[in-house]
């Protein structure tokens, strides 16, 4: 049996002896099936194809892990280093042994979270590839995993994954949409990574927030207010998006309250 690989989302399935008839993430009216329809794909594929991971050292203690060529919406997950145990920030969905070997000289994996379930990729993959490293999945985003796993540990509110890294959930894109606060990212300034929860845009200097950003259906006033609310009490300057290019140097708190009061005021809410 494989582990099939939706084309669109790169989220990976459940082992079946042919590849499903639908992909349930991509069918969801946040995601969307690609013109042609669905199509699947497998790591083993992929390889032969000649992806490969690429990691790039961002800054110290982080590392960026992407997909060459762009697998899926071309997102690339990061790996947060610390004297407790790295954590893998979202996911990709494709590994390989150079990888793998690379991740191992950096301290390896001990968790693996997530912003939300377009980026949940061949997270059974990775955490098999190190050791069964626990997979962190909000309670309330629990029903979107594709490939289940004793690994998959649910949490809800707030969760410690090392000292100073801390998940927050924070909703709004999905119920159990998360940031990752790393305390002693930016020179010690704080970093915030935030996968599509909050996104920076691509102007970098202001973020948003959508309930779908391809459909482009937007998110009620409360659930602004309330991510904004849930990521209030922690202190950081740089904002880490889903992909290369997206990302906030500085200024991370105030370009929050900012977005967010220029995203009330264009839906006609008080900010």
């Amino acid at each position: 049996m494989r582990s099939y690989i939706c084309v669109t989302c790169a989220v990976q399935q459940a082992a079946g002896e042919a590849p499903p008839k639908h992909c349930p993430i991509c069918e969801d009216e946040r995601q969307y099936v690609r013109q042609g329809g669905q199509s699947w794909t497998t790591i083993e594929e992929l390889r032969l194809m000649d992806h490969r991971i690429e990691l790039r050292e961002l800054e110290p203690g982080l590392v960026g892990v992407g997909v060459t060529p762009s697998l899926g919406i071309g997102q690339r997950a990061l790996l947060v280093r610390t004297a407790n145990g790295n954590v893998l920030w979202d996911c990709v969905g494709y590994i390989d042994d150079d990888a793998i070997a690379a991740i191992r000289a950096r301290g390896g994996i001990s968790a693996i979270a997530f912003s939300h379930p377009h980026f949940y990729g061949a997270m059974v993959e990775w955490s098999h590839a190190f050791g069964g490293a626990p997979i962190y999945i909000p309670a309330a985003d629990r029903e979107w995993v594709q490939r289940d796993d004793p690994a998959i540990v649910t949490w809800r509110g707030t969760r410690e994954l090392a000292q100073g890294v801390t998940l927050v959930q924070c909703g709004g894109h999905f119920d159990g949409s998360a940031v990752l606060h790393w305390a002693d990212g930016a020179s010690g300034r704080g970093a915030l990574l935030v996968g599509d929860t909050i996104t920076v845009v691509p102007d970098v200097r202001f973020v948003s927030f959508m309930r779908s950003y391809p459909n482009l259906i937007p998110l009620p006033a409360d659930e602004i207010r309330r991510i904004v609310d849930r990521v209030r009490p922690y202190r950081f300057d740089r904002i880490y998006g889903g992909w290369w290019d997206r990302v906030m140097a500085s200024g991370g708190i105030p370009a929050v309250k900012a977005s967010a009061e220029r995203y009330l005021r264009w839906i006609g809410a008080r900010p």
